[in-house]
């Protein structure tokens, strides 16, 4: 008992100087991007332009979550609330966005949720985001271990009580920790990881994780555009085949304009995170258990990480 106690303190100590590591790198990043002004994205609004779903339906979208199982529980119920007052016909629409794992500890109570929970009276998509690509890489190739802790990975490793590397260049700590994830991780998780959706189209709307690349089609995008693309996407200035919405680059509120809306606030840091209900051409926003009352366009300095 006392060698098991022994290890359990070594591991737990080896995870917070880690984490600690980590949030220093972030917080010095962090401090650096607050230093320098942020370009202000002006809305698009193109004259005559309206978007809808179709009729009598009703469509919620719930941006990153980044392993905040807490935020989650509490904004699926007040969608679950505002379901049970009707007005629309057929079953409500549910996506979510991506990005469910990475940054906060409950990124395996997430996953946890979102295949446990009782969504029978949704019709739901869950898409791909670019963290379940880098977590799905690195149970099959544990040398993007290092790049995956830059930006939360060692926060889903603790999550499903695997040690975080102590060397973080060393192969064989890498590849340990590999194993162990791939050990620990259930079937459920993986197979519902390997299982996501790359874009669901619902209307006049198009829901991605992160965007869509300018001057290609809709049909044609490619993978690693619809996960990471960030300042190409957010501005460009001309319309797309329809709206798109989508997370990936957290803002202080949530973002609309003809060409996109942008639902990431930063859930992980923030504490709020965010979902948009679609009803005919009615647009409007939730967040972590409130409404946002929104102008023409609600808008949000937008950041660089996601």
């Amino acid at each position: 008992m006392t060698i098991g106690l022994s290890r359990l303190r070594e591991a737990a100590a080896d995870a917070i100087r880690s984490l600690l590591e980590d949030f220093g790198a972030w917080v010095d990043n962090l401090a650096r991007r607050m230093a320098r002004p942020l370009p202000e994205r002006r809305p698009v609004w193109t004259p005559g332009r309206t978007a809808s779903i179709p009729d009598g339906r009703r469509v919620y979208a719930v941006g990153d979550i980044h392993g905040r199982a807490d935020l989650l529980f509490r904004l699926l119920k007040v969608i679950d609330e505002d379901v049970s007052q009707g007005g629309f016909s057929g079953k409500p629409v549910l996506v979510f966005l991506g990005d469910y794992v990475d940054r906060g500890f409950q990124s395996r109570d997430v996953l946890d949720v979102l295949i446990a929970r009782d969504m029978a009276r949704y019709e739901t998509y869950f898409l791909k985001g670019n963290h379940e690509a880098a977590m799905l890489q690195f149970l099959e190739d544990s040398r993007v271990g290092p790049r995956w802790a830059e930006f939360g990975g060692v926060e889903t490793l603790v999550s499903y009580g695997v040690r975080p590397p102590r060397n973080r260049t060393s192969p064989e700590e890498w590849e340990r920790a590999r194993e162990e994830l791939a050990g620990l991780a259930p079937p459920s998780h993986l197979e519902f990881l390997k299982a996501l959706h790359l874009s669901a189209r619902i209307g006049d709307y198009l829901f991605v994780h992160a965007g869509v690349k300018p001057g290609v089609s809709l049909e044609d995008q490619a993978e690693r555009d619809l996960l990471w693309i960030r300042n190409e996407f957010l501005e460009d200035r001309q319309p797309f085949e329809a709206v798109i919405v989508h997370g990936h680059t957290p803002a202080t509120r949530p973002y609309r304009d003809s060409r996109r809306i942008g639902i990431d606030t930063g859930a992980y840091l923030s504490g709020r995170l965010t979902a948009v209900r679609f009803q005919g051409e009615s647009v409007e926003f939730f967040m972590t258990g409130s409404r946002v009352e929104t102008g023409p366009a609600a808008q949000g300095q937008s950041g660089g990480r996601g």
